[in-house]
């Protein structure tokens, strides 16, 4: 992958990152409104833990070769 291309998916995998975070915010408040009573919410918060961290560690192996980026 190429400067270019590793720039381009840089970008996209921080946008999916910040909507990812931006709905695990509404996940906490709905769990919070729930009284932490709702599995099904702390089922889909785990998901979006789980998704954020592939996308971070898919970040940090863009930049193996300590390009650009």
């Amino acid at each position: 992958m190429d400067d270019d291309e590793k720039g381009k998916r840089f970008l996209e995998l921080i946008d999916e990152q910040n909507n990812i975070q931006w709905s695990t915010i509404a996940k906490i408040s709905a769990l919070i409104n729930s009284n932490w009573n709702s599995t099904d919410i702390q089922n889909e918060l785990e998901a979006l833990v789980e998704k954020h961290s592939k996308i971070t560690k898919e970040l940090n192996s863009l930049d193996k070769n300590n390009s650009i980026l």
